[in-house]
């Protein structure tokens, strides 16, 4: 059941966050909105280590499990919130969909996992299908929205090395100290990044829309949804805990078209619609060969 429940967290928390990452670099860069969220998610996440009375374990796997993190909770976040501002909300998670196909693969080569076979390579096909119509939608745009999108498969790919790194590490470290942890290599990386390129410089004004997407970001999604992302990576296998991306990029389209007035058109609803169907064959051939 709780597994469950942290299954259906991370599932609500994913469909709008991609929103919320548009919404929170509106009126300042796009380096302030995820270094501000992540400032705010560091002191949420330290809390709730006092809390639950964790230490921050400092061995050698624990340390390498924490690079491992920071890697998704810097790079791949960093190109995605640089990425984000060029298309709509809802492709964030549409590409990110893609995760389950890039994790089987490195699955297969690094841990050993059965997650190659006729069916899942049907279903790679396929969302390269997806893929390929999500590009043409994007050259009716822009040139940036294309831009955007390579942002964004690189920031999926390095989510996907990030989380079968977690696994292979196999620090068994609880959700929140693995996370925490990377916290720790991920916020000074954040801090000199936003000196680098903003000179640290403070927005003179900034919208309530702006700061409540801040606050959400810093206080849910990255302290609850990185930590019941995390908690389901210790018992679930990484393509298993990446079908989450199955169910996301249904609802963060929607959210975009009725709340960002996003565009949603026939040529995107049908590349996505291919994307969506892969990552469902692809469940499904999962479940055949794990049916525990």
């Amino acid at each position: 059941m709780r597994i469950f429940l942290a299954y259906l967290g991370v599932v609500l928390i994913w469909s709008t966050t991609p929103l919320a990452i548009k919404w929170s670099s509106v009126d300042v860069s796009f380096v302030f909105g995820v270094t501000a969220r992540m400032c705010i998610g560091a002191v949420c996440l330290f809390l709730l280590m006092l809390l639950a009375r964790q230490p921050l374990r400092l061995n050698r796997k624990a340390l390498q499990t924490y690079l491992a993190v920071a890697l998704q909770l810097y790079l791949s976040m960093l190109i995605t919130y640089w990425g984000a501002q060029y298309i709509p909300s809802g492709w964030v998670s549409v590409i990110f969909g893609l995760s389950p196909f890039m994790t089987a693969f490195l699955a297969a080569a690094f841990l050993k996992e059965r997650s190659l076979g006729l069916g899942k390579l049907i279903s790679y096909v396929m969302g390269i299908i997806g893929l390929l119509v999500m590009f043409n939608s994007a050259l009716e745009i822009n040139e940036l929205a294309i831009q955007g999108m390579l942002a964004m498969l690189m920031a999926t790919f390095l989510y996907s090395v990030s989380s079968v790194w977690v696994k292979q590490i196999r620090a068994e470290l609880p959700a929140l100290t693995q996370i925490s942890g990377g916290m720790l290599f991920a916020l000074p990386a954040y801090l000199v990044t936003w000196y680098w390129l903003d000179a640290a410089a403070l927005p003179v004004a900034v919208s309530q829309q702006t700061q409540l997407a801040i606050l959400y970001l810093g206080m849910i999604a990255t302290p609850i949804g990185f930590a019941l992302f995390y908690y389901l990576l210790i018992y679930l296998p990484a393509t298993s805990v990446a079908m989450i991306t199955l169910i996301t990029p249904v609802f963060s389209l929607l959210l975009g078209y009725f709340v960002n007035q996003e565009p949603l058109t026939l040529k995107i609803a049908f590349g996505s619609g291919l994307i969506v169907l892969a990552l469902a064959i692809h469940a499904s051939t999962d479940r055949r060969q794990n049916p525990v």
